[in-house]
């Protein structure tokens, strides 16, 4: 049951979380911005084009800011929250009423859990479907710069690359996709002038491209040599090519890092045609997995400091809190840009460990 006390704290960590959030994703604008203020002006655009570039590029980013700064906003407002309560010496009070200050403690993780929750909800409902967005550079934020593509492997295991690649009009040029065999020998190869993406719809479950003069050249018999004018072979002149490789997903795929965007749902399907890339995958799945955690273990670390009767030595414990917090925080960085040879779980599992076991002494040694 909800007591007066915990609606009077639920309420100040509302406030404090909200004005943390509007605050820290400000600032991460406001600098992002200013370092990369030339990339949006460098072609000469007029103002409200650059106004409407600058905008279509931060609010799919305003998500992903949020997944990287989400620990530090819910640690912000429950610190602050405790420490507005120590330094009015609520907390005195509260003790003085036969109040532990565990049960203090009780909505504020109840409130980090809550937060966590929200985390996970944007990193796995909202980031997804704008990965592609994510994926853009500051100068490319109208998405009008083509590129080449270079050998992307979609779910049938085949390599698609292409001259150039539009994600405004969505079409490649000069299109080559190479189907190999289990043993890695191309059995056949298409190729394209040109391919349109159509989306599915009511007349196909799933996307195509329609080619302009496609032709795919089969090998009759498995040999170790490539196509050549001795060996028989089969042509045909297709007019689609189906594949889960979307506009969308090759402008995602050209992104460094891109995996981090992906859903655990979207992370498992990729694991099963990774290939040689599974262990990053399977890496990957276990940072998403830490990343709540590493959350609630943050702020079960920030806590002890500030749950304390005494209101003196406050800026003494702030500091301690962002020395432990944020040395956290950057072994947690650095944990998941480990990559071993094998798909090993345990640089993202190692801050769970080393500061979870540290969260549980700290709060221990809380005296209430």
């Amino acid at each position: 049951m909800i007591s007066v006390i915990d609606r009077y704290i639920l309420r100040s960590l509302l406030t404090n979380y909200l004005i943390a959030m509007g605050t820290m994703l400000s600032l991460y604008v406001a600098l992002d911005l200013f370092v990369n203020m030339d990339e949006f002006t460098e072609k000469g655009y007029s103002l409200p084009i650059v106004l409407r570039n600058m905008a279509d590029f931060y609010w799919p980013n305003l998500l992903l800011y949020f997944k990287e700064l989400s620990s530090a906003i819910t640690l912000f407002a429950c610190v602050a929250t405790l420490g507005r309560m120590r330094k009015l010496h609520e907390l005195t009070a509260v003790l003085a009423s036969g109040v532990s200050l565990y049960r203090i403690a009780a909505p504020v993780v109840g409130f980090g859990v809550a937060t966590t929750a929200f985390l996970v909800l944007d990193t796995e409902v909202f980031i997804p479907p704008v990965a592609h967005r994510l994926a853009r550079d500051h100068d490319d934020a109208d998405g009008t710069r083509a590129y080449q593509v270079l050998f992307l492997r979609d779910r049938d295991n085949r390599l698609l690359s292409a001259a150039r690649f539009s994600p405004s009009t969505q079409d490649l040029s000069r299109l080559l996709v190479i189907t190999r065999d289990e043993h890695g020998d191309m059995t056949d190869m298409l190729e394209a002038d040109r391919a349109q993406w159509q989306p599915p719809g009511a007349t196909q479950p799933h996307g195509r491209w329609k080619l302009d003069r496609g032709r795919r050249t089969s090998r009759v018999r498995t040999a170790a040599a490539g196509l050549g004018p001795t060996e028989r072979k089969t042509v045909e002149y297709p007019a689609y090519y189906e594949s889960d490789l979307s506009p969308e997903a090759i402008q995602l795929r050209q992104s460094e890092g891109w995996m981090r965007f992906l859903s655990l749902s979207q992370l498992d399907e990729l694991e099963a045609i990774a290939g040689p890339n599974r262990a990053a995958v399977i890496q990957s799945k276990h940072a998403r997995h830490t990343a709540p955690l590493v959350s609630l273990v943050m702020l079960l670390l920030g806590i002890p400091f500030f749950l304390q009767r005494s209101p003196e030595q406050m800026i003494s414990d702030a500091g301690k809190c962002m020395v432990v917090c944020g040395l956290c925080y950057v072994v947690t960085l650095v944990a998941q840009g480990i990559h071993p040879a094998g798909a090993s779980a345990l640089p993202a599992w190692i801050p769970i460990f080393v500061f979870g076991t540290l969260a549980v002494v700290l709060i221990d040694r809380i005296r209430t």
